[in-house]
C-alpha cells in the first residue's frame, strides 16, 4: 500500500507539534513508523533521540517490528514502549531520588486488593458499607489527576467520607512504600513527580527524547498528558496520533479534552486528518459515519474507502435473548460450513460481560470453538502468582505482600497467627517482613515455628545464589524442585491440577524465551515485563476460534465478520446513560457503538431482543437508538428501526402467542419459566387479548407509586393503548420495571 496524500503530509512533517486525526482503519501505524524511519534516514535524527509511546504491548510490539524492518541497523536505540513500561525504565534508574529503591515491585489488581483488605481490617471499617474497590477506585482516580494524599486531604475539607478516603489513601501509599512497591497508577504518577521535582533528570530525558510520538492519544488521562508535556517541554517535537471518535475509556480516567484541545496547548500545531479507510466496506463506514455524526463534542471527519460498497448490514430483532444467541451461533456455523469465513475471522461483541453466558451456551451446543478475550489474565492465575511471588521475594525482600503469600506455600506448618506476630514485630522495628524472618530468634512469641521460618529465609538466600550462578530459568527450576510445588499438584490427580502444571511449564517457556532474547537479562526486567502484560494482549493471532469480548476490549482489533448483540435501549446505550443528565455520557456510548461498527471488515450484523433476563428479572427493551441512526438503505434483515411494539400491542396478537414469546408473565410483571408458579395469593391474569380497554390508573408520569412486591418507585412512562397501559416505573430498590397497569395493582402514594 502506497501512502496517500494525507499520510504523506504526516510523514514529511519534521519539527514542531503535530496532531494526526486518524480515523478507524486509516493506517496510522504505517504513518507513525514511516515518519520515524524518515526522521532517521532523511533528517539525520539519531535513533537515540526518538521515543514512541502507545498503550498496549501488542501495539508496541507491532510498531517495534515495523520500525526494525524499515530502519534496520540502529533501530534498537529507539524507545518503543507503552506508557507504563516507559515510566518503569525511567524509575528503575532514578526513583531513588524520591524515596524508593530501584528494585521496587509492581503490584497488580489482586495485590492492591490484598493491601486494602489489611488496611480496612486494621481500621475496623464495615466492609458491607465500604468495599476494597470503593477506596481503590478513589485512589486510582486521584493519581490519574495527579492528586497526592496531602492534596486529597486538603480537598476533603470537613466531609466525613472524603476525610476517611484521605486517611485510607495516605495509609495505602505508606504501606506500598514500606514494601518498596508501586501500583500501576504509581508508575506514571511518580514518574511525573520525579520529572517535576528533579531538574537534572528532566533535562536528561528532554535532551534524550527530542522527537516524541504518542499513539492512541485520545485515551490519555491527566497524568499521561502531563508526562508527555514534561518530556516534550524543551523541543516540542511532539507528534500525537488519535481519534476522538474512539475515546471510550472515560471510566478509566481518559480525558477526551486532551485531543480536542491539542491546538490550545500547542497553538502552532499542524493538524492532518486521515479519513481514507483500508479496513471496511463503504456500507460499514457509512453506518459508522451516520451514528457518530450525532455527537457534538468531536472533530469533524468522514471515513471513506475505495473498496466496494459490500454487503448490507444485517439487522435482526428476536423475541428473546435465547433466540438471538441461537441465531448468531447458527449463522456462524453456516458461514464456516460454506467456507465463507473461518471461526477465527468471526467475533461477537457485547456491552456487558454478563451477556456472554447465553452466547457461550449456544456456541457449545453448536460445537463452535470460541474464546472469551479479556478473561483471566495468565499472570493472574494462582499458580503463576505463587511462582512470581517467589521470584519477587528473591529479587526484592522488601515486598511484604509477596513474602507473606509464599511463606507457607507449599505448606510448611507456618500458620496465620505466626505470620501476624512476625508482621507486628516488623512494624515495631520498622523493617521488612522478610528481614524479620531472618531475625526470627528476636521474636520471643514465636517458638515451634521458628525453625521452619529460618529454613524458609535461608531457602530464599540459597535461591539468590542460584540466580547469580545459573540465571532465572535454572533458579526457577531449582525452586520448583526444592519446594515440591509441581509434585504436590501431580499428587492431586485431576484435570485442574494438570492444567495448572501446564501453566507453570508455560511460565518456564516464557522465562527461557526472555533469557534468549534479552540483551542483558535480569530478574527485575523479567518481572517488569510480565507485570505490564494486558489482558487483550492475550488474543492469539491465527487461532481458529470465535472471539467473544466486550466492545471496550475490541478496540484496536479487527475481524472479517462481526456481530454486535444486545442493541437495545437500556443495555446499549445503558439505562444509566439514558437517565443521566449529562449528554457527554451518551456521546461516549455512541463512540463505543462507532468503535464496534468499525471493527468489521466485510460483514457486520446487529442484533437485539425484545425480552432479556437482567439481574434475575425479565426486561422488555426498545431497539437501540444507535440502530435508528443508521440509514435504512444500509440495512437488511427482519429488524424494525422503530421502537419495539408496546406490550399491549403484542398482547393483542393473542395471549398464547405473547406467553410463548415472553416465557409467561405473572401478575407482578415478572417473567417466569414453565416450571415456576405464580404466588398462591396472586389474582388470576386476565386475557388481555379479549379484554376491553382498561380504565385510566389514578397515577400519572412523575407520581410516586407502591407495588405489592417491588415497593415504592416513580412512574417514568405511561403508554396508552387500545387494551391497557404499559407503565414503566423506576423502583427505589429493584430498578426499572415495565408492566401492565391492570396487572401491577399499584397505588399512588
Amino acid at each position: 500500500m502506497q501512502l496517500n496524500k494525507e499520510q504523506q503530509k504526516a510523514v514529511l512533517h519534521v519539527d514542531g507539534p503535530l496532531l494526526i486525526l486518524a480515523g478507524a482503519g486509516s493506517g496510522k501505524t504505517r504513518v507513525l513508523t514511516n515518519r520515524i524511519a524518515r526522521l532517521i534516514s532523511e533528517c539525520n535524527v539519531s535513533p537515540w533521540n526518538i521515543l514512541a509511546i502507545t498503550f498496549t504491548n501488542k501495539a508496541a510490539d507491532e510498531m517495534r517490528e515495523r520500525i526494525d524492518d524499515l530502519v534496520g541497523l540502529g533501530s534498537e536505540s529507539i524507545w518503543v514502549a507503552t506508557f507504563h513500561s516507559t515510566c518503569v525504565r525511567i524509575l528503575r534508574r532514578f526513583i531513588d531520588r524520591i524515596g524508593y529503591d530501584t528494585n521496587f515491585s509492581i503490584y497488580d489488581a489482586d495485590d492492591q486488593k490484598n493491601v486494602m483488605k489489611e488496611i480496612i481490617k486494621r481500621r475496623k471499617i464495615d466492609t458491607k458499607m465500604y468495599k476494597e474497590r470503593f477506596f481503590l477506585n478513589v485512589i486510582s482516580s486521584a493519581k490519574d489527576e495527579l492528586i497526592s494524599p496531602e492534596a486529597f486531604r486538603e480537598q476533603a475539607g470537613e466531609d466525613f467520607i472524603r476525610k476517611m478516603q484521605a486517611d485510607i489513601y495516605e495509609e495505602y501509599q505508606k504501606t506500598l512504600q514500606k514494601s518498596n512497591a508501586l501500583d500501576f497508577d504509581d508508575l506514571i504518577f511518580l514518574c511525573v513527580k520525579l520529572l517535576k521535582q528533579d531538574k537534572e533528570v528532566r533535562d536528561y530525558y528532554q535532551d534524550r527524547f527530542r522527537y516524541i510520538s504518542v499513539d492512541e492519544y485520545q485515551d490519555t488521562n491527566t497524568a499521561q498528558f502531563e508526562l508527555v508535556r514534561l518530556l516534550a517541554g524543551k523541543y516540542k517535537n511532539l507528534c500525537v496520533v488519535g481519534d476522538d471518535d474512539q475515546s471510550i475509556y472515560k471510566f478509566r480516567g481518559a480525558n477526551i479534552k486532551n485531543i480536542l484541545n491539542f491546538e490550545k496547548h500547542y497553538p502552532n500545531a499542524t493538524v492532518i486528518k486521515l479519513e481514507q479507510n483500508y479496513r471496511s466496506t463503504q456500507n460499514i463506514l457509512d453506518a459508522a459515519n451516520a451514528v457518530i455524526s450525532h455527537n457534538m463534542g468531536r472533530k469533524e471527519k468522514h471515513l471513506w474507502t475505495d473498496q466496494e460498497a459490500g454487503e448490507k448490514i444485517g439487522f435482526y430483532q428476536f423475541d428473546t435473548a435465547y433466540e438471538e444467541a441461537e441465531h448468531i451461533a447458527y449463522e456462524i456455523s453456516s458461514l464456516v460450513r460454506r467456507n465463507e469465513f473461518t471461526y477465527g475471522e468471526c467475533a461477537i461483541l457485547y456491552r456487558t460481560n454478563a451477556q456472554s453466558r447465553l452466547l457461550e451456551e449456544k456456541l457449545v451446543s453448536a460445537n463452535i470453538p470460541y474464546k472469551i478475550i479479556g478473561g483471566i489474565n495468565f499472570y493472574s492465575r494462582k499458580e503463576i502468582k505463587d511462582i512470581l511471588a517467589y521470584l519477587k521475594t528473591i529479587e526484592n525482600g522488601q515486598d511484604d505482600l509477596a513474602v507473606r503469600r509464599i511463606i507457607n506455600v507449599p505448606k510448611r506448618g507456618i500458620g496465620a497467627t505466626t505470620v501476624g506476630r512476625i508482621q507486628e514485630f516488623a512494624d515495631e522495628q520498622g523493617m521488612s517482613f522478610f528481614d524479620a524472618c531472618r531475625q526470627i530468634e528476636l521474636i520471643p512469641t514465636i517458638k515451634k515455628a521458628a525453625e521452619k521460618i529460618r529454613d524458609f529465609a535461608n531457602f530464599i538466600l540459597v535461591c539468590r545464589t542460584q540466580l547469580a550462578e545459573g540465571g532465572i530459568e535454572a533458579m526457577t527450576k531449582y525452586l520448583l524442585d526444592a519446594t515440591g510445588y509441581i509434585d504436590d499438584l501431580r499428587a492431586e490427580h485431576d484435570e485442574e491440577a494438570d492444567a495448572r502444571i501446564e501453566n507453570i511449564e508455560e511460565l518456564l517457556n516464557k522465562i527461557t524465551d526472555y533469557e534468549e532474547t534479552a540483551e542483558n537479562p535480569t530478574l527485575t526486567e523479567f518481572l517488569d515485563e510480565v507485570s505490564l502484560v494486558a489482558d487483550i494482549d492475550n488474543l492469539e493471532e491465527g487461532q481458529d476460534y470465535v472471539a467473544l469480548m466486550t466492545l471496550h476490549s475490541a478496540k484496536g482489533l479487527e475481524f472479517a465478520n462481526v456481530y454486535i448483540s444486545g442493541m437495545e435501549d437500556g443495555l446499549f446505550p445503558s439505562f444509566m446513560t439514558i437517565t443521566a443528565d449529562d449528554e457527554s455520557e451518551m456521546e461516549e456510548e455512541r463512540r463505543l457503538a462507532y468503535v464496534g461498527i468499525t471493527r468489521a471488515k466485510k460483514r457486520l450484523t446487529l442484533t437485539c431482543a425484545k425480552t432479556r433476563m437482567t439481574r434475575g428479572e425479565m426486561q422488555y427493551n426498545k431497539v437501540s437508538r444507535f440502530l435508528a441512526e443508521i440509514p435504512k438503505k444500509l440495512l437488511t434483515g427482519n429488524g424494525r428501526q422503530e421502537d419495539a411494539l408496546p406490550l399491549y400491542q403484542q398482547a393483542n396478537r393473542g395471549f398464547a402467542q405473547a406467553r410463548k414469546s415472553f416465557r409467561s408473565e405473572d401478575v407482578y410483571g415478572v417473567a417466569r419459566t414453565k416450571s415456576s408458579k405464580a404466588p398462591s395469593n396472586a389474582p388470576k391474569a386476565k386475557n388481555i387479548g379479549n379484554a376491553g380497554a382498561a380504565g385510566k390508573p389514578d397515577y400519572k408520569e412523575g407520581d410516586r407509586v407502591r407495588h405489592p412486591k417491588f415497593g415504592e418507585g416513580t412512574v417514568t412512562s405511561m403508554v396508552l393503548g387500545g387494551r391497557d397501559y404499559e407503565v414503566t416505573v423506576d423502583f427505589d430498590d429493584f430498578g426499572t420495571k415495565k408492566m401492565f397497569a391492570q396487572f401491577a395493582k399499584m397505588t399512588r402514594i
